[in-house]
């Protein structure tokens, strides 16, 4: 293949899910209702938190920049996608393309230590529930989303300018629908080793980290659990902790699902096909779960529509 320098490259190609014409009507109206519910149920959850005084609390602050993120998230990969169907366009600029790939690095980190976090504070609730409010404090919180930021911040940054310093052959397409660090490596004429060594440390340090402290925290929570003398009290120290628990289960098993259809898998369109059940499906379920299995929410969300049909 004939190389071509990074600076010669303009734009790039986004094949998408489908070449089919017929198809892509219904992928469109598809991923834009995926998309619409997505930010509305994001929103909504930060509207009711915001809204009810009884909500101010560390596992809802943490769960207000969840759905942020997953808002984020879902803003960066799917209305270029959007866009390109309604124009029958695939191209996306050299700019834009690493936009998409640091801010989904970004989000992506993010959503992996806000996991970590809220699973913290449900070990604190329920392993240490005298000392929950000295623990859990507004100082500690904010210190743990700064800190959250900052990580994921420098991780995509260094993953960027890895990204900026390689080259790409003729063929700039890529079979994907938003622009994927893994896919833009495979693009790259230059020697891509440090960037496959980098992607797997960043991967266990910085993946590894957040769900090694999800399973300890976990682990803590069953043993105390079990240890609890009343029926009533395990149900409700579970039930705190139903909502978290299925959006973990959702991300890492989505992403791990990913990953073995990534090395299994021949067929890059079907690769992307499973990237969207990490990029854009849990997004769009987790306001679902958290406000239909969660009470207080449900309470919360009730209040909020008395008061605005009140208005009305």
């Amino acid at each position: 293949m004939e190389p071509r320098n990074q600076t010669a490259v303009s734009e790039f190609l986004l094949l998408g899910l489908t070449d089919d014409p017929a198809l892509q009507p219904i992928v469109f109206g598809l991923f834009l209702s995926m998309y619409l519910v997505t930010v509305l149920g994001n929103l909504l959850i930060i509207l009711v938190i915001s809204s009810d005084s009884h909500l101010h609390t560390p596992m809802y602050f943490f769960l207000s920049h969840l759905s942020f993120t997953d808002i984020s998230l879902s803003t960066i990969t799917v209305p270029k996608m959007l866009v390109n169907i309604q124009r029958q366009s695939k191209t996306i600029s050299y700019t834009s393309c690493l936009t998409q790939v640091y801010f989904a690095l970004v989000f992506v980190g993010m959503e992996n230590f806000l996991l970590a976090a809220m699973a913290y504070d449900r070990y604190v609730a329920i392993c240490h529930p005298l000392r929950y409010s000295v623990i859990m404090n507004l100082h500690l919180c904010v210190l743990m989303i700064l800190f959250s930021l900052c990580i994921s911040f420098v991780d995509a940054l260094l993953h960027s300018l890895m990204l900026l310093r390689l080259s790409f052959c003729t063929d700039l397409q890529i079979p994907h629908f938003f622009c994927e660090l893994a896919q833009m490596i495979k693009l790259s004429c230059s020697d891509t080793l440090i960037d496959n060594i980098l992607i797997y440390i960043a991967a266990c340090i910085f993946g590894g980290l957040p769900l090694s402290g999800i399973i300890f925290s976990y682990t803590h929570i069953v043993s105390s659990v079990v240890r609890m003398p009343s029926p009533e009290g395990k149900h409700k120290a579970f039930s705190t902790c139903g909502s978290h628990l299925s959006v973990v289960s959702l991300f890492y098993g989505a992403a791990f699902g990913v990953y073995i259809s990534n090395e299994v898998s021949d067929s890059p369109r079907k690769t992307a096909v499973a990237s969207v059940m990490y990029s854009v499906v849990p997004q769009m379920l987790n306001p679902f779960i958290y406000s239909l299995r969660n009470r207080d929410m449900k309470e919360a969300l009730r209040k909020l529509i008395s008061r605005t049909a009140s208005l009305l």
